[in-house]
């Protein structure tokens, strides 16, 4: 599975806040045996979202959006993804009753004896998701994401990305696996055994160097067998340490 991370944030293009989100979502994808092949970050730009969404749509397995979900004046995301598949926004009951025992739990209210003065916000800026979409609700936050077609939606806070990818991650496998081993030798003493290794086995192989530490190397394929001969043959030709 090729999957596509996009981030949406005027305030993480700014530097505000890390990009947090995309590489926790990269590893967790890549230890289910898929690939991430994109990663990009666009400010909250309806047009530009509805773009982006519709050509990774068609182009990747699945894409995930995490950002500008909310009930804030710059959260256009809900209304970008349903744009990208010609939809209207809908306030499903379940993900209603969801975000009111939210606000209703942080302000110490009885969900059943309140109503929408009481809450003090739109509920349906809230709540709404895309009419056909699979609604996400929300273990960590007000916000729900939700799954439309091959397109996942998540707010942008970590703590709710991790909760609601939990909830779709068994999507997310693959057939991609993976060994890693790590070397005290510099990338350019590895380029001949590297490329010796590129063309004796089916593997993708990369190489990340780290000044402060030991530099990594890491064996790719969809062949388990492959991988495991093409780093053990690797393990053979290099210097190797414990990470630790």
């Amino acid at each position: 599975m090729e999957v596509a991370i996009c981030t949406v944030g005027d305030e993480v293009l700014a530097g505000d806040t890390t990009n947090t989100n995309a590489a926790w979502l990269a590893a967790e994808i890549t230890d289910r045996g898929s690939s991430v092949v994109r990663i990009l970050t666009i400010p909250d730009d309806r047009e530009l979202i509805t773009e982006t969404v519709i050509q990774w749509a068609t182009a990747f397995d699945a894409v995930i959006v995490t950002g500008g979900l909310g009930g804030t004046h710059d959260d256009v995301t809900a209304d970008a993804i349903a744009d990208a598949f010609d939809q209207p926004l809908v306030v499903d009951d379940a993900v209603r009753e969801d975000v009111v025992e939210t606000v209703a739990d942080y302000r110490g209210l009885d969900p059943e004896r309140i109503d929408d003065d009481d809450l003090d916000l739109s509920v349906e800026s809230w709540a709404a998701v895309p009419a056909s979409s699979r609604p996400l609700l929300n273990p960590e936050g007000l916000c729900p994401g939700f799954v439309l077609e091959n397109v996942y939606a998540f707010p942008g806070v970590p703590d709710e990305v991790r909760a609601l990818f939990d909830r779709v991650a068994d999507e997310f496998g693959g057939e991609t696996v993976s060994q890693t081993f790590y070397t005290p030798l510099p990338e350019a003493a590895m380029v001949d055994a590297l490329e010796d290794a590129r063309e004796r086995f089916d593997v993708t192989i990369g190489s990340y160097p780290d000044t402060r530490a030991h530099n990594r190397v890491k064996v790719s394929g969809t062949d388990s067998e492959a991988v495991a001969s093409a780093a053990n043959w690797l393990e053979g030709e290099l210097e190797t340490v414990d990470p630790d």
